[in-house]
């Protein structure tokens, strides 16, 4: 939407989902991959600088989990280096970076609404934009490329029914029904945030006292999260078999998200040991607004009877 040729680049955080480098790799621009801090899996300003060259155009940055980045130190470097900076807040719809929402610090936000995420209204989304000619650019680009017309020309026109169009887009717009239970979603989101909050703390109460396990890194005071994901880290030889043992009890785990310069697809090569790292370590425990403090209570008891199994 900026414009742009095929050999500019945007900085994107290895471990990021897929969609973010697809979604660099589909505007025809250089997919260039940083690394992150290897507790919190976000990237930091000081791991995007060794990446900039004069090619850079932007970053794609992911709020792991909802939890922010150090956006001020980032906001920085982008003027430093003019570069406009795009957040995928899909984890991070109730997250904020000192009292301001995620998403709208940067030039463009985005947030998620499928299946996966807290807000589900079954697929969706919402763009924002500081640039009101980028949004109306936008507009266009999610609806077929179409000029839109005012209420009043549809009344005054002698041919109504002409239309046209000023660039080639898609139909990436939400209907009405997922819409409306968009908002009925949105309504219940203190509650959502409340039983995730509630899930996360008792982890955090839980998991603590276990020697050989690392809990997510405290929180900021001047950050809010999203608590969309909780994730432990432990000595690479037993992370896979915990997740075994967990599966085999009926609790599942993953790992979120697999570094990005491992993707084949991407042809995309770098140095990211805080990344490759974390890969090995990091565990995904559950977390969802329907989970129980019983079920969270059971999740901690089975990764401590691992550990005794294990002599850890």
């Amino acid at each position: 939407m900026w414009g742009g040729g095929t050999s500019d680049e945007v900085i994107v955080p290895t471990v990021s989902f897929v969609g973010a480098g697809n979604a660099v790799c589909d505007a025809g621009a250089k997919l260039v991959l940083c690394d992150v801090d290897k507790r919190t899996l976000n990237t930091t300003a000081e791991l995007i600088e060794k990446k900039i060259t004069k090619n850079t155009k932007a970053l794609l940055l992911l709020h792991y989990g909802g939890i922010p980045c150090e956006m001020d130190e980032i906001m920085a470097l982008a003027k430093a280096y003019n570069l406009k900076v795009i957040e995928d807040c899909a984890p991070g719809v109730c997250s904020s970076y000192k009292g301001q929402h995620l998403g709208t610090i940067g030039d463009m936000g985005m947030w998620s609404f499928d299946a996966m995420k807290i807000l589900v209204c079954g697929d969706g989304s919402i763009l924002h934009f500081k640039d009101p000619e980028i949004k109306n650019k936008a507009d266009k680009l999610l609806y077929f490329g179409l000029e839109s017309k005012s209420g009043y020309s549809n009344t005054v026109d002698k041919k109504w029914w002409n239309f046209d169009i000023s660039c080639f887009g898609h139909r990436a717009i939400m209907n009405d029904i997922t819409a409306s239970m968009a908002l009925v979603q949105l309504d219940r989101l203190p509650e959502f945030m409340e039983k995730r909050k509630a899930c996360n703390d008792a982890y955090t109460e839980q998991l603590s006292e276990v020697e050989w396990i690392m809990t997510p890194p405290e929180l900021p005071s001047y950050c809010t999260t999203s608590y969309y994901f909780y994730h432990i880290q432990l000595n690479n030889e037993f992370r896979d078999d915990l997740a075994k043992y967990l599966r085999d009890n009926d609790i599942y785990t993953t790992y979120r998200y697999y570094p990005l310069h491992h993707v084949s697809g991407y042809g995309v090569t770098a140095d990211c040991p805080n990344a490759d790292w974390a890969a090995e370590h990091t565990l995904n425990l559950p977390l969802h607004q329907s989970l129980s403090l019983d079920e969270v209570s059971f999740i901690c008891d089975k990764i401590k009877e691992f550990g005794k199994i294990k002599n850890l």
